[in-house]
């Protein structure tokens, strides 16, 4: 059972199409953590011409997922209701293997520290129980422009 199907998420994020990646959120405990998921399918824009003729989903897009999984988690603490979760930094970044068309991304991120309007989060992405990246991610929340 999802949490929150993809109209929820875009409720609470600005991205869509064709850059709102996230398929459903599976689980969520507010201000701790997330689990959220990703299908990605040969239909990807991304696929198309990133490697010719061994279309493999690129990092910086497996960053961006764990990121729009990451403003889901933070987005969803009273404190930060009605706002936007920007990136400040990414940290410690690593890619362990490729991500193709067909695999179900996994996106676990947790909460490590907030303070005022700023924080850091603790994310992985794995691919049939293996991890296939790992990042720490630093954000800032801003007030919705009105």
């Amino acid at each position: 059972m999802h949490i929150l199907d993809a109209a929820a998420i875009q409720r609470l994020i600005p991205n869509r199409f064709p850059i709102c990646y996230i398929d459903h959120v599976d689980e969520l405990v507010p201000d701790q953590r997330i689990t959220a998921t990703k299908n990605v399918t040969i239909n990807e824009d991304f696929l198309q011409g990133y490697f010719k003729g061994q279309p493999e989903m690129p990092g910086t897009l497996i960053i961006e997922t764990l990121a729009q999984a990451a403003s889901i988690l933070i987005l969803k603490s009273p404190q930060f209701e009605q706002r936007t979760a920007y990136i400040g930094s990414i940290r410690d970044a690593s890619f362990y293997k490729r991500v193709l068309p067909g695999d179900v991304l996994r996106l676990e991120i947790t909460l490590v520290k907030v303070k005022a309007n700023m924080g850091v989060v603790a994310t992985h992405a794995s691919v049939a129980g293996e991890v296939v990246c790992s990042a720490e991610l630093h954000f800032v929340v801003q007030a919705t422009a009105s």
